[in-house]
């Protein structure tokens, strides 16, 4: 079993080329898994976690219902943004500039084989750094993702979460809204929930700006304390 998780930090990057990158990395672990299985090898599967920051994109998850977007393609075009239908869980969501998105591409039979407790990882590793920040953060019952004001009128998501799973390999992952333009989620029907608001962790702060830099430090920390990992570069 190998804890050992490369990251990498892509900086920004297109939606699509992240998205095949990802693909690239996942399909070859999985032969690797293949191969040892089929030629009886115990050769250690590889770890990543990717961070990147992408354009304005719009992307609807499998189970998706495209009536949650409500731009035509040339809203889009005028918008700046970009449309994909991809292969994560989860509905329509949105990503751009000071949303930190972090793509883990683990095989979990390095750490354990249960996608729920993998979820809910990932929630707790995004609750804990916000609690740093002093905030008041939980998950919504039926609803993956991290959520402030659970519970009351108020309640807004800060992090969309949606994974794909197959041999106990993952990819896709979370995005937490830290300096995000919120007025993007306008033109859509986030995660296909409606009557429920979204936010960011610079506008529950009241600041112009969160160092981004300070936000992933403490995602990489309570991460790989949950997944008793310990990441290289």
């Amino acid at each position: 079993m190998n804890n050992k998780i490369q990251l990498q930090d892509l900086g920004t990057k297109d939606y699509k080329t992240t998205w095949e990158y990802q693909e690239e990395l996942f399909k070859a672990i999985v032969a690797l898994k293949m191969q040892n299985r089929r030629e009886e090898l115990e050769l250690a599967t590889p770890n990543y976690f990717l961070f990147v920051s992408h354009p304005h994109v719009y992307t609807l998850g499998k189970s998706g219902d495209f009536s949650n977007l409500l731009l035509s393609e040339k809203q889009l075009a005028d918008k700046g943004a970009t449309f994909y239908k991809i292969n994560r869980g989860g509905d329509i969501t949105y990503h751009g500039p000071g949303q930190i998105v972090g793509y883990p591409i683990l095989d979990l039979e390095n750490f354990f084989t249960d996608i729920h407790k993998y979820l809910r990882f990932l929630e707790e590793s995004i609750i804990l750094t916000l609690q740093e920040y002093g905030l008041e953060c939980g998950r919504s019952p039926g609803e993956t993702g991290v959520w402030l004001g659970v519970g009351t009128p108020f309640a807004r998501k800060i992090c969309a979460m949606g994974v794909r799973a197959s041999r106990w390999v993952t990819m896709h992952g979370f995005a937490l809204n830290v300096n995000t333009d919120l007025g993007y989620f306008d033109h859509i029907i986030p995660c296909g929930i409606r009557g429920k608001a979204v936010t960011s962790l610079h506008v529950e702060l009241g600041v112009e700006k969160v160092d981004e830099a300070k936000v992933k430090a403490s995602i990489l920390k309570h991460f790989a304390a949950l997944f008793e990992s310990e990441f290289v570069s």
